[in-house]
């Protein structure tokens, strides 16, 4: 069977990722529009109405105004936008979260994708408050580091263009108002009663990710050390193929002592890295924001929604 696909915004970064990685599907018929009519309200309806999946890679307003658009019951939308990331209605994209959360992505006609980061903090706080582990409202902070292409073509441009400052060589923290976009997702998807305080790193590199987590045992409901929260994420995702547990690595030394942001570039996977000791632990995902974070995640959630083997496409 072949499925029609329509990207809405193919022409930002989340959008030309997504078409790149199903242009070999031979299972798929991907609905173009021309470049002149993109913008074109009555050309868009139509693809997005023929559609038996639709990708909404736009900005938040256009987003919701597509959704609007829709009136054919059987075509299915995921958003990678944040418009419906925290709506009731929609099924949030993570599936390795909870097998009642991948049920509801099969069987939903509207699916949201996730953040980057949210997508690294959640895959670490929404395991640890569902056991009981991690109170609710624990204090909790996190810090990540990414790539400049998870701030779009604009981002890119200022990086690789030929007027680049040179101050883009360090690394540049941002959202320094603590008002980051994914903060009402991360809050909202691991069941906190408040957000963290988050402050993101942009880097002069193209792409890959770190999410950091740290955490003190002591204030935990229940006192663990870092070998034992090792543990405990090995077993929450044993059986998932997209996101894995690294062996305890108590001081970094498996890496020289020094974290790669870059190391599963070009994949769909996310690894959680566990560091610490009997009171101090530090938590770190590692993934492509572009990938896992992004238009990776968006076609693992498609082939859920089709019935299909969830690594189709991807790797």
């Amino acid at each position: 069977m072949t499925y029609r696909v329509f990207v809405d915004g193919q022409e930002g970064t989340t959008g030309l990722e997504i078409r790149q990685r199903l242009a070999e599907r031979k299972d798929v018929e991907i609905l173009t529009i021309d470049p002149d009519k993109r913008k074109n309200i009555g050309e868009r309806k139509k693809l997005l109405n023929e559609a038996d999946i639709v990708f909404l890679c736009l900005p938040d307003a256009a987003a919701r105004e597509a959704v609007q658009l829709i009136v054919n019951p059987r075509t299915r939308v995921i958003d990678p936008s944040t418009a419906h990331r925290i709506h009731p209605d929609w099924a949030y994209g993570l599936p390795e979260l909870d097998v009642e959360l991948r049920n509801r992505i099969l069987e939903s006609a509207r699916v949201t994708n996730p953040g980057c980061h949210a997508t690294g903090f959640a895959a670490i706080a929404y395991p640890l408050v569902k056991a009981g582990i991690l109170p609710r409202d624990y204090p909790l902070t996190c810090q990540s580091i990414t790539g400049y292409s998870g701030a779009g073509k604009k981002m890119i441009e200022t990086y690789e263009g030929p007027d680049r400052d040179q101050s883009l060589v360090s690394p540049r923290g941002y959202a320094l108002g603590l008002s980051h976009k994914h903060l009402p997702e991360m809050q909202y998807v691991s069941g906190l009663t408040y957000a963290p305080l988050f402050t993101p790193v942009i880097g002069d590199y193209y792409r890959g990710m770190a999410v950091y987590v740290p955490f003190l045992s002591r204030k935990l409901n229940k006192r663990i050390n870092a070998r034992e929260m090792q543990e405990f994420f090995s077993a929450c995702y044993i059986h998932e193929t997209f996101v894995s547990v690294a062996p305890f690595d108590e001081a970094g030394s498996g890496m020289n002592g020094f974290f790669d942001p870059q190391a599963l570039n070009h994949t769909n996977h996310l690894k959680i890295h566990i560091f610490g000791h009997h009171d101090q632990i530090l938590a770190v995902s590692c993934l492509d924001n572009l990938g896992k974070g992004a238009s990776g995640a968006a076609i693992q959630n498609m082939n859920i929604m089709l019935g299909l083997p969830e690594t189709t496409g991807l790797l």
